[in-house]
């Protein structure tokens, strides 16, 4: 091979890109699944006005509008939620939807409803629970 192919084949090696990143949404370091139901006292509902909310966010075009699954559209949105001294909320991580907006509402939303609301006796401090919200959007 001349210097010239060498020098060629160097940069080639340079010029071609990395690998793509893989999806992260599919690749989250949270074992959604192995996390508890976090221990609520009274279990919070999700209100009409928490739809308002999550529908308009969607009539904005900030967010994609889910696939209707059995002619009813759904956003489910799941918050792990690591829980402090004396039953306290300590950190809140939304789950990825593609959906920014909602997802830091829902944990805002699970900060709220937690506080003054776990179980004592089930909520075991520096444990990571999970909360599932869905919010059902009017047709």
């Amino acid at each position: 091979m001349t210097p010239f192919l060498a020098l060629m084949a160097a940069l080639t090696a340079q010029l071609t890109p990395p690998p793509a990143e893989p999806n992260r949404l599919r690749t989250s370091p949270i074992d959604w699944e192995a996390l508890d139901a976090l221990p609520y006292r009274t279990q919070p509902e999700v209100t009409p006005q928490m739809v308002r909310f999550v529908q308009g966010e969607m009539a904005q075009g900030r967010c994609t509008p889910p696939a209707p699954i059995a002619g009813k559209r759904r956003v489910h949105a799941d918050v792990a939620v690591l829980v402090g001294s004396g039953a306290s909320v300590r950190a809140t991580i939304p789950r990825a939807i593609n959906c920014p907006t909602v997802e830091q509402y829902a944990a805002g939303l699970v900060l709220g409803f937690a506080r003054d609301n776990l179980n004592t006796r089930f909520a075991v401090e520096g444990t990571w629970y999970r909360v599932s919200m869905t919010f059902d959007l009017p047709e």
